[in-house]
């Protein structure tokens, strides 16, 4: 129950913080997709078997897709 009230408590300061760090997701998530995709076209992916990932990273862009 506790750390359902901190949790709680933290709410509001989490949405006035998530305008300044949202910008540094969206690089964060782009410099990954961008290493993802060189990984998989020079075979590095393939050879280990984590082709998987270009996989997760399609569903998480479908979203946006959509909403545009």
């Amino acid at each position: 129950m506790r750390t359902a009230r901190r949790f709680a408590a933290m709410v509001p300061l989490c949405r006035e913080m998530l305008p300044e760090c949202l910008p540094v997701w969206f690089y964060v998530y782009y410099c990954v997709a961008i290493a993802t995709l060189i990984l998989h076209f020079t075979g590095f992916l393939g050879r280990r078997n984590l082709e998987w990932l270009i996989y997760v990273l399609a569903v998480t862009v479908f979203p946006a897709v959509i909403y545009l």
